[in-house]
Formats: structure tokens, C-alpha cells, sequence
């Protein structure tokens, strides 16, 4: 691996304004670094090598004829398949969009190439966002850099493999109920989701338009809050876009731990403590308490009885909207078509169906069939209606937890990275693993996930911060105090070029 490739995206924007490095080199180094790998990850489903080429050159003409640039431009980054990019095919991992071509920049995107990022390519993830281990991709999974028997998560697993294994520094994903923060756990990465509205969602492909929102993944906070400041502000194009300055990510860190913790009142919610977390993971978490504590915090215990409902409402509310939302995916407004091979005259429903039933994957076919269910005339109020009121009654009852707090906390998931093929009663029992993150999602609130340790398999575990709506400064600043405490019981992963080598055959010869 290049030594470029082990630098922080911030380390790598200091390299190339001190002229140590060009933005022509940093590419060529992602570069190698994704064709080395990703036939073994799979992180990528497209790689961009003439456009991140074209970029770096501009970048370093420009740089040398002493123009003012973005501290990042000519820092390569990678961009989830969901978002749109203009000239760059986009697929949100589904076969109905396979091939697809658009003629538009994502604002998110556009933002980007405004600040001269070179972007090498689109990552992978669960079909249309619907997952959490992006095993429901249609052009395959994506695996775990840190054990490539297990899953990255989902549905951004591909933007969290990139970047924990040293393909980029930092990468957008999109997170509807963690599909941000849980991949960044079980890569040992740092994932955001910004307040809803913050960063603008024109050109992100929708799967819950109520519930989605972009942000960054990164390997250090550092990283993730220049990446946020690059993306974030308003935006006409997008209704429910925050219309105030967003102000800056990167000042609020940097304070010393003293002068964040000292007097933090850090809220656990009980009912969130009582889901059933593998044993490493708690441990994991109440040391990090303990350090909070130990550091000023004040520890607060409450008890929110409509939490214990989060998960049900979101998974009222998602499939209702993805129905909605995919629907115009028929092969004749949208996607691509496919015709019936036994029927030479189908009619326009008959194409409509076939297509459908061809172009989605399993999971895709499962949620779209449970949000028509939830939306029929008969189910409506018993289901989506009631779930609506419920998400009110949870945004209300968070609302009043940052009355007394000023940020609560809990384990990113239930569980560590699990194996592919894993055994499962219900498609429940694999939703569950989002239960701590969906409340974030169904309030509006921004959170984000650190790593704050490993398990006994060597496998990282993380903690989550979550803070009260537009206060996305405050998230990052007491974010960085436990990124600093905890930073002596975060294993680093030394990635190998040889994935030949088996898992534990790396770590062991990695002294881990």
C-alpha cells in the first residue's frame, strides 16, 4: 500500500498545499489501492479512473499557477451508489437501473466537484438502500476489510469498506435508519448522519424521503466534520432542506476534553440499554461511560416508554414510503424493461409486472410488498396512520430528554460484524440490529457512530452520540472529547495487499 493511502483525507490536503505530494499521485495511489482490492471487497460497483485523472490534473495546474483552492481539492473521495452523478453510471446496486446514465449532478455531488475532490467511484450497497449487511445488492456483496468471511453492513457497507480499507479516505453515504452508522461499526470507521435537512437530498435516489439523509463516512471525526462542511447548507431544490447556514463542523472540534465533558450531561436511555447486545459490545459501552464520568460527565439514566416502539413505527413508515417511492420503477416511466419471453403481445401491466418482478431482489420485493400492504384504503389508519402518531409521540418524548441532557448514548448496534450466510428466523430478527439507530432517523436528530474498542474476536464495537435537532456543532465537539478517551482501546487495523492471507492469520501476524 502506497503511504499516501494511510494518511487522514485532512493529512492528505496538507501534503498537497506543501507541495509534498500532487493530487495526480494521490489518485494514482486510490487508484492501485481500489484495483489491488476491490476484487476481493468489492467495495466499488464503478470506478471513474479518467474523471478522477481529469479533476487532479485541473487541480494541480491550478495549484501551480497559485489559484485559491478548497484545503481539500485534489483529495480523492468515493461516492455511495445511490447519488447521482452526472456522466457516471449510477445504479443504487438494482438491476432496474443498471446501465443508467444520469444527465445531473446530486447537489451533494455538485458540491464536491465545486471543491475539486477527484471522485474515483460509486461504492456498493444494499439494492436501493434496503438493508443493513449489503448482501441485497444485485451485483453482490460487499465484505468486511477487517474479516472478509463477514458482512461491512449495510446499506453502506461499500462507502465504510472503502474507507476502512485505505481505498479512500473519506466517502458519502446515506443513512434512512443507520445505514451510515452501523457499517461504520463493523468497519471501525466513523459514520454521520447530519440533522434532516441539513445536507440536501436532491439527487439522492429516495427510499424513505421522510427518513433519508446523506453524510460521510470517514476514519476520523476530523475527516467526517470536513467532509459535512463541504456538503452541507441550503438548497432550493430540496423542500425540506434547512434554509439557515449550517455553520462550520471542523471549528467545533479541537477544544480540550476538560472543557467539553466537565459538566456534559450525557442521557442513556433504558429502554435502548435493554435491548439484548452481545456482551463485548455493553462492556465496550460501559467503559466509555465510566470515562465520561470519570472525566466530568454526568451520567443520566431515563426511561422513554415510546422508545420501545421506534422500531415497529419505522418499519411501518419505511416500506410505506419505499412502496411509494420505487413505484415509478416500471420499465416504461422508469428503469429498464423487461419484456414477457412467453407472451408476444403483452399488454402495459403485463410489461409493468414482468419487469418488476425481474428487476427487483428479494429484500427490494419484500419491503415493497409490506408498505402496498400498510398503505391499502382497509390498513391505512390501523398501520401507517397510527405509526405517524407514534413518531410523533417519539420526537416529543426525545425533545423533552434534551431538556435535561445534552446528548445521549448508546451501542451503535446490537452486534459486532456477523458472517455471511448466517442463520436468521425472520427478516426481523436481521432488522433488529438497527433498533439503536432508528430513533436518530424517525426525529430528525443528527448522531454518528465512533469506534471505542474491539471485541474478543478482535472485531470493532462503537458507541453513538446522538444530540438535539440543528445541533450538529454540539454532536462533533462532544463526539471528538470521546474519540480522545477512548483512543487507547481502538485497535487500528493494519490492512494487508495479500487477502489471501486468512483473517486471523493477519491479525496474529499484526500482533493483534
Amino acid at each position: 500500500m502506497s503511504d499516501w493511502m494511510k494518511l487522514s483525507a485532512l493529512e492528505m490536503g496538507e501534503a498537497l498545499r506543501s507541495g509534498k505530494v500532487t493530487s495526480a499521485e494521490l489518485v494514482e495511489a486510490s487508484l492501485a489501492r481500489i484495483e489491488a482490492l476491490n476484487p476481493s471487497i468489492h467495495a466499488f460497483l464503478a470506478v471513474d479512473a479518467e474523471g478522477a485523472r481529469a479533476t487532479a490534473k485541473e487541480v494541480d495546474e491550478l495549484r501551480a499557477a497559485g489559484a485559491d483552492l478548497h484545503l481539500l481539492a485534489g483529495v480523492p473521495v468515493a461516492i455511495k451508489d445511490n447519488i447521482v452523478t452526472e456522466g457516471l453510471e449510477t445504479t443504487a446496486a438494482s438491476r432496474l437501473l443498471e446501465g443508467w446514465i444520469p444527465p445531473y449532478d446530486a447537489t451533494v455531488v455538485a458540491r464536491i466537484k465545486e471543491a475539486r475532490l477527484p471522485i474515483v467511484g460509486k461504492t456498493n450497497l444494499d439494492e436501493f438502500a434496503m438493508g443493513s449487511s449489503t448482501e441485497f445488492s444485485a451485483f453482490g456483496p460487499s465484505k468486511n476489510p477487517w474479516d472478509l468471511s463477514r458482512v461491512p453492513g449495510g446499506s453502506g457497507g461499500g462507502s465504510a469498506a472503502a474507507v476502512a480499507s485505505y481505498m479512500v479516505p473519506f466517502a458519502l453515504g446515506s443513512d434512512t435508519g443507520g445505514s451510515i452508522r452501523q457499517p461504520a461499526m463493523f468497519t471501525g470507521t466513523v459514520g454521520v448522519k447530519p440533522t434532516y435537512g441539513r445536507v440536501s437530498r436532491y439527487g439522492a435516489i429516495a427510499l424513505a424521503s421522510s427518513l433519508d439523509q446523506v453524510g460521510p463516512a470517514a476514519r476520523n471525526l476530523a475527516d467526517a466534520a470536513a467532509l459535512q462542511d463541504i456538503i452541507a447548507g441550503p438548497d432550493h431544490r430540496d423542500a425540506t432542506s434547512l434554509r439557515e447556514d449550517a455553520g462550520s463542523m471542523t471549528d467545533a472540534l479541537g477544544e480540550s476534553v476538560e472543557n467539553v465533558v466537565k459538566g456534559l450531561r450525557v442521557a442513556v436511555i433504558d429502554e435502548i440499554l435493554a435491548e439484548d447486545y452481545d456482551e463485548d459490545v455493553r462492556a465496550n459501552f460501559e467503559r466509555t461511560l465510566k470515562k465520561l464520568e470519570d472525566a466530568g460527565a454526568e451520567i443520566i439514566h431515563v426511561s422513554l416508554p415510546s422508545i420501545q416502539y421506534a422500531f415497529p413505527t419505522y418499519y411501518m413508515i419505511l416500506p410505506a414510503e419505499a412502496s411509494s417511492n420505487l413505484a415509478r420503477f416500471d420499465g416504461i416511466r422508469y428503469g429498464t424493461r423487461w419484456i414477457p419471453t412467453d407472451n408476444p403481445t403483452p399488454t402495459v401491466n403485463e410489461v409493468m409486472a414482468y419487469t418488476r418482478d425481474q428487476g427487483f431482489g428479494v429484500e427490494a420485493k419484500r419491503r415493497i410488498i409490506m408498505g402496498t400492504r400498510v398503505l391499502r384504503a382497509e390498513n391505512y389508519d390501523d398501520y401507517f396512520g397510527a405509526a405517524l402518531r407514534m413518531r410523533t409521540l417519539v420526537r416529543e418524548d426525545l425533545e423533552k430528554l434534551f431538556e435535561q441532557a445534552d446528548v445521549y448514548v448508546s451501542p451503535t448496534a446490537l452486534s459486532t460484524s456477523f458472517p455471511f450466510e448466517r442463520e436468521v428466523k425472520s427478516p426481523v430478527e436481521a432488522y433488529l440490529n438497527d433498533v439503536a439507530t432508528i430513533p436518530a432517523n424517525l426525529a430528525g436528530l443528527p448522531a454518528l457512530s465512533i469506534p471505542n474498542g474491539v471485541d474478543a474476536a478482535g472485531l470493532p464495537t462503537a458507541i453513538q452520540v446522538v444530540a438535539n435537532q440543528r445541533e450538529d456543532a454540539r454532536l462533533y465537539s462532544v463526539a471528538s472529547a470521546i474519540e480522545e478517551l477512548v483512543a487507547e482501546d481502538v485497535v487500528e487495523c493494519r490492512y494487508l495487499d495479500d487477502y489471501s492471507v486468512p483473517a486471523p492469520a493477519r491479525a496474529d501476524r499484526e500482533g493483534k
